[in-house]
């Protein structure tokens, strides 16, 4: 009888034993995945890279938007709200399998150091969540970018994420990956509402919006008077649209004394920068009272020395940041204010979307990055730049 208890109970440990193993044993990848602790993963410059996302209100959409006046923010609602109100077609169903040993390939649209710090971001998170990616770049080519999308088809890898040279040449894109099968998630500059149809979600910064503020910071600091040029994107993407643009449509709304005085695409070389900047105070002399620039690095170091060459310190500067130049410029009192965009956090949040598609979690349409005006009052928060 006691040998009989004494198998029983052995028995019992046993089956106690492996119940507690199996489930170790057999835990899932999307299990493991989920489990991930990515709380304190941190970018390059020791701060959070995958940052608490900024929400936006969604107005109506008018019915023409287009027809719109210039000065009217919501001409441009097709572009800032793309993704809200879009029809998907045949996007793919998660598999919800788990991010980890999944593979991305992110194609961003060129050289610069904004794209190195997002391709580093864009790392940074792929590696915390048990994935890898490869970084292609066409190098501002728009034909070399669209062979590099029928190459990262070819790869077939789990998912693309891709910030598209041209809105309209992304509607193409984003249509071919998704018939494909392959998953796609729009990142960084804003496609064409028609090509939201095709893709999981887009993350980025709300460029609309931050310019919205930095025109209403740089109203308040010029009193609401006197005349604006501004340095503009590449034409035809969404930052062109956003940083001149919705700049001068809040200009226009809250400070209806400033006006455009001209509007320059000179690139981003601090040469032609210059010639642009000197080139504006000896045609407008005093009546220049605000340039808006839609680069804070190279843009900004040729307009601080077209002002400091002409001792026009009454110039307020405002750009789209934050560089290292930029914030050294705030600090040293060149540069009024820049707006705050993780570079790092932009790559980092777009590879985390697709982690969490994998993950079998619903994707809102568009995520943004967090807003904000960076001044001399707290420019120091925002030290040391990621590029």
């Amino acid at each position: 009888m006691k040998r009989a208890l004494s198998l029983l109970v052995c028995l019992a440990l046993v089956v106690m034993v492996l119940a507690a193993e199996v489930p170790a044993a057999e835990q899932s990848n999307l299990e493991k995945s989920l489990a991930l602790n990515i709380d304190d993963v941190i970018g390059s410059d020791g701060q959070p890279v995958l940052l608490t996302l900024s929400g936006k209100a969604i107005p109506p959409r008018p019915d023409d938007p287009s027809a719109l006046p210039a000065t009217d923010p919501l001409r441009w609602y097709d572009m800032e709200f793309a993704g809200w109100g879009a029809e998907n077609k045949s996007i793919p169903e998660s598999p919800k399998d788990g991010s980890i040993g999944k593979h991305a390939i992110v194609i961003i649209n060129g050289d610069h150091p904004y794209l190195t710090a997002y391709s580093n971001g864009a790392r940074i998170a792929a590696a915390a969540l048990g994935m890898t990616v490869d970084v292609l770049s066409p190098n501002w080519d728009l034909n070399v970018q669209n062979q590099q999308v029928d190459q990262a088809i070819n790869a077939r890898p789990d998912v693309i994420i891709l910030i598209t040279l041209d809105p309209n040449a992304g509607v193409q894109q984003f249509r071919r990956i998704n018939r494909a099968g392959i998953p796609v998630i729009a990142s960084n500059m804003l496609p064409d509402a028609e090509a939201m149809q095709y893709v999981l979600t887009w993350s980025g910064p709300d460029d609309f919006g931050q310019m919205a503020m930095l025109a209403q910071a740089a109203g308040a600091a010029a009193g609401g008077e006197g005349g604006v040029c501004y340095m503009t994107h590449n034409p035809g993407g969404s930052p062109y649209y956003a940083r001149y643009n919705r700049y001068e449509a809040e200009l226009a709304q809250k400070y209806p004394n400033m006006k455009t005085l001209d509007v320059q695409s000179p690139g981003f070389e601090a040469g032609r920068a210059r010639q642009v900047a000197a080139d504006w105070i000896t045609r407008f002399g005093d009546e220049l009272k605000v340039i808006q620039l839609a680069d804070d690095s190279a843009q900004a170091i040729g307009a601080i020395e077209a002002c400091k060459a002409a001792g026009r310190t009454d110039i307020i500067i405002t750009s789209a940041g934050n560089s290292k130049i930029g914030m050294d410029g705030v600090v040293a009192g060149d540069i009024y204010g820049v707006t705050y965009q993780s570079a790092e956090g932009d790559g980092a949040i777009a590879v985390k979307m697709a982690a969490d598609w994998f993950n079998g979690k619903e994707l809102d349409p568009m995520y943004y990055l967090p807003q904000h005006v960076i001044t001399a009052t707290d420019v120091q928060n925002y030290m040391p730049a990621q590029w």
